[in-house]
């Protein structure tokens, strides 16, 4: 609606995960690299933690785009609650691309994705589970489903696993692997993405106008930004939430370019709500 008053070519602030507007901040990077050089060397499992709102969902996407065709099938869980049986089927139809019957037991099943996964590695191949919410997986079941399916090896297989396990959920997650020793000593790096400084507060800002066509200098004060990092609190959809409205304000008022008005206003009226 306003990108025409502030000369843009699109919304420089959606939340939605496209690689366009990626801001390839400096941890954002270190943890992209990290967890691709795990999966190569054919590492059982790799964490990722972070924040509500820090982009970790869009750098599991990414991972996946970036990884070469030996590391395949690439399965995604998105909604982990489900019970230890429930978790094994659901894993085993996403990775093998077949539904198994649905009273098969649960040995049947590891069956299955235990052949698969053997075919899978003499096809010179590694499979790649994206686990989303994983700090949702609080339960002895979940976790121990999980960390039997690393077990899955092959003889001729020299990796530590058949596949990677890649966790991905907020900084509880980071406590959830360390009560299950188990599963934490398979876990070789955890990869946590830290808040925005100011600084980098500034060039995230200055970026995603940029892929719209426009300039940080011009539609936004040096106090607005200051304003903007610590109302957001460095967290990415914040500052995408803040800075959104901020412009959508200003065109309302015809104003010249977001000052710190404008960012107090919205954010006062999000706490409010």
């Amino acid at each position: 609606m306003y990108e025409s008053y502030w000369n843009l070519s699109g919304s420089p602030f959606e939340n939605w995960g496209e690689e366009d507007f990626y801001f390839p901040s400096e941890v954002h990077e270190t943890a992209l690299l990290q967890m691709q050089y795990m999966i190569e060397s054919r590492r059982a499992a790799v964490a990722l933690c972070g924040d509500c709102g820090m982009g970790k969902s869009l750098l599991a996407e990414m991972l996946a785009d970036r990884l070469s065709e030996s590391e395949t099938p690439i399965a995604r869980v998105v909604f982990p609650q489900l019970s230890g049986e429930q978790l094994l089927g659901y894993i085993a139809d996403e990775l093998t691309g077949q539904c198994g019957p649905v009273d098969e037991p649960p040995r049947l099943t590891l069956r299955r994705l235990g052949d698969f996964l053997g075919d899978n590695v003499d096809q010179k191949r590694h499979a790649v589970l994206i686990v989303d919410e994983a700090h949702l997986l609080n339960g002895p079941d979940q976790l121990e489903t999980l960390r039997l399916l690393l077990n899955l090896r092959h003889d001729r297989h020299r990796g530590e696993a058949a596949m990677t396990l890649v966790l991905v959920g907020q900084t509880t997650l980071l406590t959830n692997i360390e009560r299950f020793r188990a599963l934490d000593d398979r876990v070789a790096t955890k990869c946590l993405l830290n808040r925005f400084t100011a600084e980098q507060t500034t060039h995230y800002v200055e970026h995603r106008l940029h892929q719209a066509g426009g300039d940080c200098d011009t539609l936004f004060s040096p106090e607005a930004i200051e304003s903007l990092h610590l109302r957001a609190m460095g967290i990415p959809r914040r500052i995408n939430r803040l800075a959104d409205l901020a412009l959508m304000v200003g065109f309302a008022e015809e104003a010249q370019r977001v000052e710190v008005r404008h960012i107090e206003g919205v954010h006062q009226e999000l706490v409010a709500a």
